[in-house]
């Protein structure tokens, strides 16, 4: 089958990043990393195990990073090659092995990626699976898998940028049948932005920033207003297709920072004053009370800093990298609270309820209280990979927001 593949050499490494400024497409033609490949569909690993059929695959911010070249080296302990590209999923059970109960073969899913202790076969979990809080599982690399925090970076498992991939039915999520497959599919992003905004909920009374209006930024804010927030929220947003989504999904004030100065918008439209050093940059006397930080550049997450006012907290969700040009004064000189949030739980509070963050994520959806079908901006077959990276490599020009592999000619709204 045809599939999108990483194969991680020195060599290889070394090459994407003298060509990949100068000649962006040999990040993913076959001469670095990443290539298209005819590759075989993964063995079910276990008895209990079954083959999902595709029918969506996402694009993900982080995937676009591995291919760039972007990523620190943090996780590569954590990650087998060759794989296959693609968490962000939606299909239909293709297979059951022959220990898998409970599911039938046709019923539509989507898969929650991460490769925690019990699809690693482990029947005693550790001490975070066991609560619940499966992203901080300690065995990643350990158990009947390759090393990999999550299907798109294991070997075992393959990924949604093919046509088919293997799952453990614990990772399973019934799709009800008035959620489409554009807003199945966004049940991943949105999981990971719930998991930080129930755990970092703001007051009705507090203002907010959003830093970042991509998909974690656009779901970020969907995920407020979808669970009730009437807070007083800004996003800052690079394009104006990205700000007019972040409209449509309930923002109050809207700042392009491509065009506009993000600093002085911030003070005069959420309350603060500016003031600038002799050099660096400037710094908010006063800002909002809560930022998300939803983009993960070294730039976003300082502004993020210098934004939030004294005793505010700043909320990661963009993935950071090695971060080099962030200032840290901030969070000593205005005692910020800085809270970092990654994937996403079995043991999420809301409401005095525990839930899956993707539970949550399908009720959301299911109630209507989110649609993000629409943020599905652009599809291709996978056989295009390169026409749909070129295409997210300049945004700008192609309004993309989600762009996703569609498999079988589904897709369609």
């Amino acid at each position: 089958m045809k599939a999108v593949q990483f194969r991680f050499s020195i060599p290889r490494y070394a090459v994407g990043l003298a060509l990949g400024r100068v000649a962006p497409a040999a990040l993913w033609n076959g001469l670095t990393c990443t290539r298209l490949a005819d590759v075989p569909p993964p063995d079910l690993p276990a008895p209990d195990w079954v083959r999902i059929r595709t029918r969506l695959g996402g694009i993900c911010g982080t995937d676009l990073s591995t291919i760039h070249l972007k990523t620190s080296p943090y996780y590569s302990p954590l990650t087998s090659f060759p794989f296959v590209f693609g968490h962000e999923n939606v299909g239909l059970v293709e297979e059951l092995g022959p220990g898998a109960e409970g599911w039938e073969v046709g019923e539509r899913v989507v898969v929650e990626p991460l490769l925690w202790c019990r699809p690693r076969g482990f029947a005693e979990l550790c001490e975070y699976c066991a609560r619940g809080e499966i992203n901080r599982c300690q065995r990643f690399a350990e158990g009947v898998l390759a090393p990999g925090v999550m299907i798109g970076t294991c070997r075992s498992t393959g990924g949604s940028w093919s046509e088919s991939f293997v799952a453990h039915p614990s990772q399973l999520y019934r799709v009800p049948e008035g959620i489409s497959d554009e807003n199945a599919l966004m049940v991943e992003p949105l999981a990971c932005c719930l998991h930080a905004v129930v755990n970092s909920f703001p007051d009705d009374g507090e203002t907010v920033l959003i830093i970042g209006a991509g998909t974690i930024g656009l779901c970020t804010l969907a995920a407020l207003r979808g669970l009730g927030s009437r807070a007083r929220i800004g996003v800052a947003a690079r394009y104006p297709f990205q700000a007019e989504a972040a409209r449509r999904l309930g923002a109050d004030e809207v700042i392009v920072s491509r065009e506009a100065d993000l600093y002085a918008e911030v003070a005069g439209r959420m309350g603060g004053r500016l003031y600038q050093p002799p050099v660096g940059k400037r710094i908010l006397v006063g800002g909002v009370d809560r930022a998300y930080e939803c983009s993960g550049s070294d730039a976003a997450l300082d502004d993020a800093l210098r934004l939030t006012r004294s005793g505010g907290e700043v909320v990661v969700l963009g993935v950071p990298g090695a971060a080099a040009a962030v200032d840290w004064t901030a969070i000593f000189a205005q005692e910020l609270s800085v809270r970092a949030y990654t994937i996403y739980s079995h043991a999420d509070r809301f409401e005095g309820r525990t839930w899956r963050t993707f539970d949550l994520a399908l009720h959301l959806l299911a109630e209507g209280k989110v649609d993000l079908a629409w943020l599905v901006t652009h599809r291709f077959r996978v056989e295009e990979v390169g026409q749909a990276l070129r295409l997210l490599h300049n945004k700008r020009s192609g309004g993309a927001i989600k762009a996703v592999f569609a498999f079988d000619g589904v897709g369609g709204s």
